[in-house]
């Protein structure tokens, strides 16, 4: 059985201010592109979440959304408080593989379809990052792909939430999330095993009193993220 941990009560170790920033212009659509049609040599930052070893991992894949505006931001999800593993966290739209899937693209795209509303034709996707095995039994391919919004989306797109899975959908700027000093650390004892895990707290600018606490599993893809991009 999956334990549940409040990430707030974690003991802080600091962030990563040290550690540079993506430089601007990877974080554009043809730099992306091109990452990914030839990545550099890099080796991943963020542990798979061993401190809980199920017996076996369920495959799953997420979509990692990149968002085609002015400025390149990540489309992310809120989990509704009810659901039994991951309720209430941020998370990439996605979920287990089913027998009908071929690939993990196929799941992740289908994932989007049913979560947000995301038509798989308006996705391009650029490739996959390194598995991830989480804590609750899953081990997670990321799939990351372009949305390029319609001239009538340009300010949001037009997606419509699984209300039985998402309470929200949002975006972040990828510049954020692929600046280090924006990653915090933490650490919990858990199962008499020390767990450290990152967090990337979000606050919209127009919405400073409330907070996105991105952390776990999507904090650790997201890092990886940054160490694909940076190496």
């Amino acid at each position: 059985m999956a334990l549940k941990i409040d990430p707030h009560l974690a003991e802080r170790l600091g962030c990563d201010g040290h550690l540079p920033p993506v430089p601007q212009e990877r974080l554009t659509r043809d730099a992306l592109i091109q990452r990914f049609a030839a990545p550099p040599p890099w080796q991943t930052d963020a542990d798979n979440e061993l401190w809980i070893r199920a017996k076996e991992f369920v495959p799953a894949s997420v979509l990692v959304p990149l968002v085609m505006r002015d400025q390149v931001s990540v489309l992310l999800t809120q989990r509704t408080a009810h659901l039994s593993k991951h309720a209430g966290q941020i998370s990439f739209p996605g979920g287990r593989q089913e027998p009908t899937d071929p690939d993990p693209v196929a799941t992740a795209l289908r994932e989007a379809q049913e979560e947000v509303g995301l038509d798989p034709s308006r996705v391009r996707v650029l490739g996959t990052l390194p598995t991830y095995a989480t804590g609750t039994g899953f081990m997670v391919t990321p799939v990351v792909g372009l949305i390029d919004p319609l001239e009538d989306e340009m300010q949001r797109l037009k997606l419509q939430a699984d209300a039985n899975e998402v309470a929200d959908i949002f975006e972040v700027p990828l510049p954020f999330l692929m600046n280090p000093q924006f990653h915090h650390r933490h650490a919990l004892d858990v199962s008499g095993a020390r767990f450290e895990f990152f967090s990337m707290p979000w606050r919209p600018p127009h919405e400073q009193d409330r907070e996105y606490f991105i952390w776990g599993a999507t904090a650790a893809m997201l890092r990886n993220f940054y160490r694909f991009l940076s190496a």
